[in-house]
Order: C-alpha cells, then sequence, then structure tokens
C-alpha cells in the first residue's frame, strides 16, 4: 500500500532490457495544483480558487490527523502547521490534561512501547490470522455445514486467508527471484557510483546526468537508475532508495515464506498490550517519528505544506494544523491500533482523518467500525486510500472500508474511498496501480509523481500511489471546512463529490487494455476539484440540509483534452 512496487518492477526490467525512454512527456514539480486549462495539466485547481476565490475572506483552523506510519517534526514546511496539544506541558512525565496519554505534544505512537521501543518492521495480516487459525483447525479447513454459528465466520476467514496466502506466496516467490540480483548488487553500484560522482548522497538526476568511463561504472549506473526510474522517484536520494528497495525485498520474502512460516510477533514484543481487550486504550508512547516517517511525512506535505513561504511547496489548506498519529508499520497495520488511531483523533479535536494505508483481510472490523461510527457522531470525515492492486474494489476486499460488518445495508456517511488519477504526461489519466469501483471508489485525486515533503529538515521529492491521493482530498476537506465552517461533514463530502471534474478523456481500466469513462471507475465519475467545491461550497453555504449518497450525481462537469 504505502509504494507503487509494481511500476518498480516494471521500471527496472524495461530498464534492463534497453527502453528506458518511454514515449511520454514528464509533468513538472507540484503539477497536481495546477488548472489544465491554464496550465495544461490534470490538477485540482487550487492557486485558481484561492486568487479568485478565497482572498480576503476569513477562515478558521482545522485539525487534520494523519494515521501513518509516522512524520518528520523538523521539517521546515511542516513545522508551522504541526498540531500542538495545547493541554500538555513538553516533557514533563505528566498526563497534564488526562487524556490518557502523556506528553503526547504532536499526537501519539501507537506502536511504541513504555520503555521507548518502536514496531518499525511488521508481518502481514493474512499471515497472523492464517497461523492463528490454523492453530485451532489444523491443516484442513472445516465444513461449514458442521460447524457452530460462533465456528462459521472463522471458517470462512481461515479460507480466505489459507488462500491468500498460497497465493501470495508464489507471486512474492518470483519477486524475489527477480530481484535478488538487484538487491546483491546494489550495495557494490552505489559504492563505485558514490566513488565516481564523488557524492556519497545523490538523486536520480545526477546519475542520469553521469557519463560512464569504464564497464563498471555502465553496470552500476543501470543497476541503479532502473531503481530510480521504476520507482519513478529521480528527486530521491541513493540511500532512500536503497532502503525501500530492501524494504520491499525482506517485505517479499516473509510473504514468500509465510506458507511454511508462523510470522514473528513484532508488535507484542514491543507494545505490550493486551490485545484482546479493545478497552486497552493507553499503551504506546510520544514518539511520532520512531525513525520511519518518509510516508507519512510525504503525505502531512500534500495536505498542509505551509504556503507562500518561498520555502519547498506549497499544500492544499492554507488554515490546517496536522495531528500526527502513528499506527502504521512497514507491514500490515492492526485494527486494534487503527481503532484507538481514529478515536485519539476524535477526541482531541480532529476533523479530518487522513488514512494512506490498507490490507485485505480485517479481523477485528467490528473494532474499526465501531471508532468510524464514533467518529461520525462527532463530524468527522474519514479519507481513505483506494490500493496500489489496480484491482476492481467493488469485488475485491479492501479495508477499512465504510461497510459495516454487522450492518451490510448502512454505509458511514463520513467516509470517502479515493483512487489515484494521473496526466498524459505522466503515463495516463489514471494511475495504472491505482484500484477502481463504479461502487466504492467515491472519487479520484492525483497520485501520480507528487512532489512533497521528505524527511530530512528540508528534503522533498516525488512519491506515488492512491496514499498520494487520498491527502490531496484530505487536504480539499480541510480548505472546505476552514472556509465554510457551516457545512456539516455529509455536505463536505458531497461538495468534494458532486464538483468533482470528468476530464473529458476515456481511461485506461487499470490492469487492463480496456479504454473506458471513468464514470465506470468511480462514484462521482471524475477528478476532486478545488475552484469547482468552493463554487458548489459557496451555493449552499449555511444549509443543513444532507444530501443523500444515493442522490449524489455523477459529474457533468468536463474539461477539454490537453493542448
Amino acid at each position: 500500500m504505502k509504494k507503487t512496487f509494481l511500476l518498480a518492477l516494471i521500471g527496472v526490467t524495461l530498464y534492463h532490457i534497453g527502453f528506458t525512454q518511454t514515449a511520454v512527456k514528464d509533468v513538472p514539480k507540484g503539477w497536481h495544483m495546477l488548472d489544465q486549462q491554464k496550465d495544461g495539466y490534470y490538477g485540482i485547481d487550487v492557486e485558481k480558487a484561492y486568487n479568485e476565490l478565497l482572498k480576503g475572506r476569513k477562515s478558521v483552523p482545522v485539525i487534520v490527523a494523519v494515521i501513518d506510519s509516522g512524520i518528520d517534526t523538523t521539517h521546515e514546511d511542516l513545522k508551522p502547521v504541526l498540531w500542538h496539544n495545547p493541554g500538555e506541558i513538553p516533557g514533563n512525565g505528566i498526563d497534564d490534561d488526562n487524556n490518557g496519554y502523556i506528553d503526547d505534544i504532536y499526537g501519539w505512537n501507537f506502536l511504541g512501547g513504555k520503555d521507548g521501543k518502536n514496531v518499525n518492521k511488521d508481518s502481514y495480516e493474512a499471515a497472523r490470522v492464517y497461523y492463528k487459525l490454523k492453530k485451532k483447525f489444523g491443516d484442513a479447513v472445516p465444513d461449514e455445514a458442521t460447524a457452530t454459528p460462533e465456528e462459521l465466520d472463522e471458517i470462512r476467514m481461515y479460507k480466505k486467508v489459507k488462500d491468500l496466502i498460497e497465493g501470495d506466496a508464489k507471486e512474492a516467490s518470483l519477486n524475489v527471484m527477480f530481484l535478488k540480483n538487484i538487491v546483491e548488487k546494489m550495495p557494490w553500484a552505489d559504492s563505485i557510483l558514490q566513488s565516481s560522482l564523488k557524492m556519497s548522497e545523490y538523486s536520480g538526476d545526477d546519475l542520469q546526468k553521469f557519463k560512464p568511463a569504464s564497464a563498471d561504472e555502465s553496470k552500476a549506473k543501470s543497476t541503479i537508475m532502473a531503481l530510480f526510474l521504476g520507482f519513478q522517484a529521480n528527486e530521491m536520494t541513493n540511500k532512500r532508495l536503497l532502503e525501500m528497495t530492501g524494504e520491499f525485498y525482506n517485505g517479499e520474502k516473509s510473504k514468500a515464506e509465510a506458507v511454511v512460516k508462523e510470522p514473528k510477533d513484532y508488535r507484542g514484543e514491543i507494545v505490550k498490550d493486551d490485545y484482546d481487550d479493545i478497552n486497552d486504550r493507553n499503551y504506546g508512547n510520544n514518539d511520532v517519528m520512531a525513525g520511519t516517517p518518509m510516508h507519512g511525512t510525504h503525505v502531512s506535505g500534500i495536505i498542509a505544506a505551509a504556503r507562500n513561504n518561498n520555502i519547498g511547496m506549497n499544500g492544499i489548506a492554507d488554515n490546517a494544523r496536522i495531528m500526527t498519529v502513528r499506527a502504521v508499520p512497514d507491514g500490515d497495520e492492526h485494527d486494534k491500533d487503527i481503532a484507538n488511531a481514529i478515536r485519539y483523533a476524535v477526541d482531541n479535536g480532529a476533523k479530518v482523518i487522513n488514512m494512506s494505508f490498507g490490507k485485505s483481510i480485517s479481523p477485528q472490523k467490528n473494532w474499526v467500525d465501531d471508532a468510524v461510527k464514533y467518529a461520525g457522531s462527532k463530524g468527522v470525515l474519514l479519507v481513505h486510500a483506494a490500493g496500489n492492486d489496480a484491482k476492481d474494489i467493488d469485488v475485491n476486499d479492501n479495508f477499512p472500508n465504510p461497510i459495516f460488518k454487522n450492518d451490510t445495508s448502512t454505509r458511514a456517511g463520513n467516509w470517502i474511498t479515493v483512487g489515484a488519477s494521473g496526466d498524459p504526461a505522466a503515463g495516463g489519466i489514471i494511475g495504472s496501480f491505482s484500484n477502481y469501483g463504479k461502487k466504492e471508489v467515491d472519487v479520484f485525486a492525483p497520485g501520480v509523481k507528487i512532489y512533497s515533503t521528505l524527511p530530512g529538515g528540508n528534503q522533498y521529492g516525488n512519491l506515488q500511489g492512491t496514499s498520494m491521493a487520498s491527502p490531496v482530498v484530505a487536504g480539499v476537506a480541510a480548505l472546505l471546512m476552514s472556509y465554510y465552517p457551516s457545512l456539516t461533514v455529509q455536505q463536505i463530502k458531497a461538495v468534494i463529490e458532486k464538483s468533482a471534474v470528468s476530464p473529458g478523456i476515456k481511461a485506461q481500466k487499470p490492469g487492463t487494455d480496456e479504454e473506458v469513462n471513468m464514470t465506470e471507475l468511480s462514484r462521482a465519475g471524475g477528478i476532486v476539484n478545488v475552484y469547482e467545491a468552493v463554487k458548489l461550497a459557496d451555493s449552499i453555504s449555511g444549509e443543513k440540509k444532507v444530501l443523500p449518497q444515493q442522490q449524489l450525481p455523477k459529474s457533468k462537469m468536463k474539461k477539454g483534452k490537453k493542448g
């Protein structure tokens, strides 16, 4: 979920067979903020909205919680917009505001221990559930016909995870074989390039300009450049690139081994809560960076990096405060941590919660459902990434989701699921990796080659995925709530979806060669647009009438083809 690894693998393959130069052009930094009519890129018209519709207007601050891997709280473009708990005195070791969390200055880390240790790596959910149920049922899946009502859910879950484990292991084994040689060569190649470039840290742009003078230098450049191109992250440093590739490789190895090897209990060894008790909530620590803040830092910048300060880049919302809630490891998140992260965010004043994570199994979905309902009762909007598997989530599970387990006829009205759009200059109007769904994806937003903040205090670069599309919508929601505080959470959701703009061109359905209208890929049938959303919010501001989901019309707004 965190990274577009499918594209990485494709990119590496293409490079090594000699097709480095693609037919597509490229997009500029910050293209996702632009106006297609004026700038020629299918962005979301942010500056046009500020300059023409919002200039001189008053706004109120809105807290946006980012449930993620952590955030670099030292970053130059994020420090001015970070939420600070007003009821807490930093560093005194006392729970001053009596919310159950000591020294939660920037937020809370639900993946930490009281001793200061943190969970970074974790297993994936299907493996955890598989081995738990295997101990109960053995190798053979019990017959549903003879099961008690209490056993039926577990038997069906066991069947599902067994199939997932076996299928994922085959795919992961292929990925491991494919990458093994590259991963083994990476240190050698990087060492040669550091010496030849006379730089301990270099970017893909630096490497692209480098002209090898020997066979070894050519091989080294080929190896590392393939990864830069595969991840489409030329601004990234070699250090982070190698870390990212290693993380993926080790994760795939774990999946490949899951059929025969029970995963380690990474979380239990460190957090030491009573996992089976959802009411045991006051665990964790206040280390919201925890050594793994890349993903969350990038997400946060998209939402609300300080605007117009002549540093780095501009976020979407100009009066938002980012609350850090760490609950997503390098691996699959745990339902208990997500449920408690949502409740923490709501109880501490968040009005928007961004959730750029997901998985295909949710064993304690009822815990998350209850937290979603709680957020809804407090008028809090949840924005969730659709996932990066190029699948139709109308028929493939992607958790968390707005469908309640114990009441499938009811949906959360405070939830938006976001797919990733792109631009023809970056390969297509829809991200080739993005999940989609005529019923389950609400709207699309830019998620290809998104330039934002990275850890390191003053670092920036491109990442992509629905993980980047979700904070685009979260930023738009925060902007609307800030300038139109009288609108309900249901109205904000309806405004975002109803004002979505059809690109006026067909999209390639991810994972296929089929060209379709965007109405076949999402409910709104378009791409989120700030300018149109502000105009629509203006027209209904002050009204309290809720727009029912089933009456939400498809987007009729269109833009011409890029000239």
